[in-house]
């Protein structure tokens, strides 16, 4: 469902943490350091990810009548208001990315 885009956010986020700690080619020691605003950002994506599962889970638990329906229809919109909320901070990140690979050097 909408989760894998959200899985491949948080893989990305993890390949960067660990290619900055590996010390790779072309990192300065300032780049190595674990920062606040990755943290932020990997603890942001977590919690999307965690929003979409609780979601799926009471939808399932709908199914079989354990859960009632205003807790499905509030947990559906969060995880759409948490889906639409990490797509706008995608496209601001590639609009940003863009910005910078379109600056003279």
């Amino acid at each position: 469902m909408a989760i894998a885009p959200l899985q491949n956010a948080a893989n990305v986020a993890s390949a960067y943490a660990k290619a900055t700690q590996s010390g790779a080619q072309g990192l300065s020691a300032r780049d190595t350091q674990a920062s606040p605003f990755a943290d932020m950002v990997k603890g942001a994506v977590q919690q999307a990810i965690n929003v979409q599962k609780t979601s799926e889970n009471v939808s399932m638990a709908a199914i079989t009548d354990r859960a009632d329906m205003n807790q499905v229809v509030t947990a559906v919109a969060e995880a759409e208001a948490t889906l639409h909320a990490v797509t706008s901070i995608r496209d601001k990140i590639i609009d940003a990315y863009r910005e910078i690979l379109r600056m003279p050097v």
